[in-house]
């Protein structure tokens, strides 16, 4: 295994201290971790997320190193492609489309995982190989196998794993499809956010095995970690959400953007004007409250966009996506928010009940809620998986 300098860095024996500090490595990690920098599954030109700015920032180890290395060793997410490999130049793209993710959210959902010696692995969403590499050391290269959907993606991958001396079999075909030649597994990983997941993945694992992976509605962009575990005969997998967090989408289930024209034109003799006393702070929260993915549990077929806040006025817009139904809500600082609704559905009445439903179960948060997965589809639940609606 390839071992150089760069691994004793200051900036990553701080980056380990503080992810142990915060419960994200656990001490049966702490090993891969050391073993297994971040920075050399990385390209030259990286876009981290500059948590200061809140936008995307272009370095290039040759061009400055120590800032290179700085964010490698930093917790933040890396983009390394944008717009499926359709972009050049040094400015960011239009959609990040690979990347690497927060080492606190690898680390948890690693152990979210709670592999075992000698376990199989299938990881899905190959990207830089760095999480294929932890998961090699961990449980040695021929138990783990990881499947990409890029194949520019796959061979950089492939390349990085080799070059570090641990050279992980990558796949290149669509994750959806899992890879039943390599099973069955003991553990399957997903490293992009699904809003279906397959039951090939159930098909190709064993009485038993633990699925982690995000998964979120198209009500927004935000996902949460679901663990699984796959039951009896291998029939279905069911179980809780750990936590929320944010992944690039499969890219067979991204939603296509939303056109706003398409739906809103500008006549209001078709739109129906209310209030509601719901406030900004309660119905939203900030960007992983446990509500804005309850919500998203009950609001089915529809996409919420919160736009910018001026002048104390806050707009929040939902879009159906079976026919033009929309809706906006217009919260306002020390004042009832205003309503307007148009279509056959009325959106802000189907979300101001499906918040309403939240309140009235407690409140409550991601660890309570859970998806059960079966050949016929995925049903969610609150507390007992026996008490579940279809999604």
């Amino acid at each position: 295994m390839t071992t150089n300098a760069h691994q004793e860095r200051p900036s990553r024996n701080e980056l380990g201290r503080v992810l142990m500090s915060e419960g994200a490595l656990s001490s049966d990690w702490a090993p891969s971790f050391a073993a297994v920098p971040r920075a050399s599954f990385l390209p030259d030109l990286i876009w981290p997320f500059d948590m200061k700015t809140g936008q995307s920032v272009a370095v290039s180890r040759s061009a400055e190193p120590d800032l290179w290395y700085g964010y490698a060793d930093s917790d933040v997410p890396v983009v390394t492609q944008w717009d499926d490999g359709q972009h050049t130049g040094n400015e960011p793209g239009e959609v990040s489309t690979s990347s690497a993710s927060m080492p606190s959210v690898v680390f948890r959902m690693l152990k979210d995982l709670a592999v075992e010696p000698g376990n199989r692995v299938l990881e899905i969403g190959t990207g830089t190989g760095w999480n294929a590499a932890l998961l090699a050391h961990r449980l040695r290269v021929e138990n783990v196998v990881t499947v990409e959907l890029d194949s520019v993606v796959a061979a950089e991958a492939r390349t990085a794993l080799n070059a570090f001396g641990l050279p992980v079999r990558v796949i290149d075909r669509d994750g959806l499809r899992g890879y039943e030649e390599g099973g069955p597994y003991d553990r399957i990983i997903a490293t992009c956010g699904f809003r279906k997941l397959p039951f090939a993945w159930v098909e190709q694992s064993r009485p038993g095995t633990v699925i982690v992976a995000p998964w979120g509605t198209h009500y927004g962009h935000g996902d949460a970690v679901a663990r699984l575990v796959v039951a009896g005969g291998g029939e279905r997998a069911t179980g809780p959400f750990t936590g929320g967090v944010e992944f690039m989408k499969a890219r067979a289930q991204r939603l296509s953007p939303v056109v706003h024209s398409d739906y809103v034109n500008g006549s209001s003799a078709d739109r129906d004007k209310s209030s509601t006393t719901i406030s900004e702070d309660d119905f939203l929260g900030d960007r992983f409250s446990p509500q804005r993915f309850a919500v998203g549990l009950r609001l089915r077929d529809c996409v919420h966009v919160v736009a910018e806040k001026r002048d104390g006025e806050l707009p929040v817009w939902f879009y159906g996506l079976t026919d033009r139904s929309w809706a906006c809500v217009m919260f306002r600082d020390g004042d009832e928010a205003s309503v307007w609704q148009s279509g056959p559905r009325r959106l802000w009445g189907e979300a101001e009940a499906a918040y309403r439903w939240w309140a009235e179960k407690g409140k409550p948060g991601y660890e309570r809620f859970g998806l059960t997965v079966t050949a016929e589809g995925q049903s969610a639940w609150v507390d007992d998986p026996t008490d579940s609606w279809p999604l």
